[in-house]
């Protein structure tokens, strides 16, 4: 183990096996450890970097991985070590922009038990969990489930029914929510702040429940994204501010930024019809038909309101498609 990767989650916070119906140890055996390498060239290395790293939880006994899906966009190599240190090459098998999940083949014998899948649906909020990261009890936070609702992400991302957790884990990406009963009902992709009545700002895990893998998995493994038509895709990312929609920036030469949108704009409408949140303004779109569709915003630029007209595309076309083997 590297310098780098020598941390652990204080005692104090570590699930303790006498708290627990299930073998703590089994368990964490099937979260991995994963790196992966992206081409400097490839589309996300900018926003995303080259070198990206996290977990991953084994959900098959031949070899099946889930992670989050921003780890292995456009890999062009992954590493999976299991919690005694041995490693083993993956093959991107998927990832799917719409929930987040990313699926890896491992390419060599893991000799760990898989991880079953859970339901998130019955999960609730005060529910004691684990947030696990590749590497046994050291890297496991005892947590609870502290909100579940919809999430909005600055890149054109709604979760409708997104879990989040307490106290959070440092290192989130991939992380595997384990239930009650030792069973897999999320993967972490975030740390957010969150804002405390009496003005403290404490960090939360926001975590994709398993059951949105449930009706795309099959797709991941035979297509490598769900079979269906593609979203349309702007190419911005977006924050909100006192009820506006403001674009911060955009991604490459994407379909904004061919259409003149610029940063620091803001958007009024969609279509004629107002937006004042990240998840409207998404799903307004979204509900204009598939990828290739024009969106007609309105927006204000210093005072000036106008209309402009963004031709969609397909997110997935500007990526790197996982290889065939």
């Amino acid at each position: 183990m590297s310098a780098e990767d020598d941390w652990k989650i204080p005692a104090g916070l570590q699930p303790k096996p006498g708290d627990l119906a299930f073998d703590l140890d089994r368990a964490l055996g099937s979260v991995l450890s994963l790196r992966a390498t992206v081409p400097p060239d490839a589309f996300t290395a900018e926003t995303l970097g080259t070198e990206r790293g996290g977990s991953a939880v084994l959900i098959d006994s031949d070899g099946i991985v889930l992670t989050i899906g921003y780890l292995i966009t456009e890999a062009s190599q992954v590493w999976l070590t299991t919690v005694d240190g041995r490693a083993v090459p993956g093959h991107v098998l998927g990832y799917d922009q719409g929930t987040g999940f990313g699926v890896v083949q491992a390419l060599g014998r893991i000799d760990v038990p898989p991880m079953a899948l859970g339901t998130s649906g019955k999960a609730a909020l005060g529910d004691r969990v684990i947030v696990a990261a590749g590497g046994g009890r050291e890297r496991a936070v005892a947590a609870q489930i502290v909100a579940r609702q919809e999430f909005a992400g600055y890149w054109e991302y709604v979760l409708p029914d997104a879990l989040f957790t307490a106290p959070a884990h440092p290192f989130w990406g991939g992380t595997a929510m384990i239930g009650s009963r030792g069973d897999l009902i999320g993967i972490g992709s975030l740390q957010l702040p969150h804002q405390l009545g009496n003005g403290r700002v404490v960090p939360l895990n926001m975590v994709v429940p398993i059951d949105a893998l449930k009706p795309i998995f099959d797709d991941l493994l035979k297509f490598g994204r769900p079979n269906r038509p593609a979203r349309p895709w702007l190419g911005l990312f977006a924050s909100e501010s006192e009820e506006q929609v403001v674009i911060m920036g955009l991604a490459g030469d994407g379909p904004a930024r061919k259409a003149g949108l610029r940063s620091g704009d803001t958007v009024l409408a969609v279509a004629g019809n107002e937006v004042s949140d990240l998840a409207d303004f998404f799903k307004a779109v979204w509900a204009l038909g598939d990828a290739g569709v024009d969106v007609p915003l309105t927006i204000d630029r210093e005072g000036d309101a106008f209309d402009v007209t963004v031709t969609s595309g397909d997110r997935n076309r500007y990526l790197r498609s996982p290889s065939l083997h």
